[in-house]
Order: C-alpha cells, then sequence, then structure tokens
C-alpha cells in the first residue's frame, strides 16, 4: 500500500554509518510500513535525526525535563488534543534515535542493530500518528501494532526477548 512518504534522515553521527548499512533506506523502510499499517494515505513527511547519546541527553533535558540519554524520541508537528476537528499536517514530526543506547540496548535484548532500529522506528512513528502507551491497554494496543509491522518486514517480535520492554517514561 503506497504511503505518499517522504522521509528525511539526518546523521548527525557518523558512527551510524559504520553501525548501519543504509540506515536511511531502513528509516524508511520502518516508516512507511508504520504508516501503512496505521492506514495513513495522504501524503506526508517525517524527518529522522541519528545522532549519539550526548545529543540525545540534551534533547531530552530539554523537551522532557530527563537528564539522561534514551533510545527514541518522537517530536509530533501537532499535539494529540490539538488535532481534534483538524487536518492532519503534511509533516508528522521529527524522530531522534541515539546510536550508544541503541548499540548496549541490542546488544543486552540478543538482537540486532538493525532489527532494532526498525523497531525504534516504528515505535516512533506510530507516536507521531498518534499512538501511545501511557495505559496498560494502549500499551499492549501499540505493541501489538508493533508486533504485526515488525513481522511484515522479518523482525522477530522484540517484546518476546525477556530483558525488553520499553519503558513508559523513558521516551
Amino acid at each position: 500500500m503506497p504511503t505518499n512518504l517522504e522521509v528525511e534522515v539526518r546523521i548527525a553521527h557518523p558512527d551510524w554509518r559504520r553501525a548501519l548499512r543504509a540506515p536511511a533506506a531502513l528509516c524508511r523502510e520502518a516508516a512507511e510500513a508504520a504508516l501503512a499499517a496505521g492506514r495513513r494515505r495522504r501524503p506526508g513527511s517525517v524527518a529522522f535525526l541519528l545522532t549519539d547519546d550526548a545529543e540525545m541527553r540534551r534533547l531530552n533535558q530539554r523537551y522532557r525535563g530527563k537528564n539522561k540519554p534514551t533510545n527514541v524520541l518522537s517530536f509530533p508537528a501537532m499535539p494529540e488534543n490539538a488535532a481534534a476537528g483538524r487536518a492532519i499536517p503534511r509533516h508528522l514530526g521529527d524522530i531522534a534515535l541515539a546510536l550508544e543506547t541503541v548499540r548496549r540496548e541490542a546488544k543486552e535484548q540478543g538482537k540486532t542493530v538493525r532489527s532494532h532500529v526498525s523497531h525504534l522506528a516504528v515505535h516512533g512513528v506510530l507516536h507521531l500518528i498518534g499512538h501511545d502507551h501511557q495505559s496498560d491497554a494502549e500499551a499492549e494496543a501499540m505493541e501489538a501494532l508493533e508486533r504485526r509491522i515488525l513481522a511484515g518486514l522479518g523482525i522477530a517480535d522484540p517484546y518476546s526477548l525477556p530483558a525488553h520492554r520499553l519503558s513508559r517514561d523513558d521516551h
């Protein structure tokens, strides 16, 4: 299903190019899969920032008041409560990923950096289109959708790994 998606990927830390072959293509593939599953057909755009823990710490502190790096941050173009009764913006929002945290988590969870980045990109895009995991019911629904999307990308269920659980307040 075509998504009419424009994906911009800014690689702010050169180690991303050593960590992954074609990181921009990987982000695009994950974003398109998430939007298709979310049944979004209007044209739109998403911007990814592939950065390091130091920059992610600054972003997390500035926008969330948390002085620590995190794996993924999503910045919707329009707050969810402002979307009621309005047209969905063309630019859906921005997603930032932190390399050192992503690498560490992938190792701890026994999966590849590539599959973890795909998961986090899907997770981030789902946030941009209104999904959340603040309550148990929201978390279960979002995780089920992530599992389905990732399976379509040939990626194993990330939640079946005992060491893995995306903390509700960590990102």
